[in-house]
């Protein structure tokens, strides 16, 4: 897993943190892992690149 981008920000959240992980198992286990500590809530957005939207949206046609 790696950090991409992170943002502290003003409002709802104190931070915004863009990772990328070897799949969605890994990252729900570090996510489960983290809140467990208590000091963190987090929420998790699955994000999908432009290409990878259009092979999903190419199987609806």
């Amino acid at each position: 897993m790696k950090i991409v981008e992170e943002y502290w920000t003003m409002g709802a959240y104190d931070a915004v943190v863009i990772m990328e992980a070897p799949d969605d198992e890994t990252m729900n286990a570090f996510i489960l892992k983290v809140g467990s500590l208590g000091n963190v809530k987090g929420q998790t957005l699955r994000a999908f690149r432009r290409n990878e939207m259009e092979k999903i949206l190419a199987k609806i046609k």
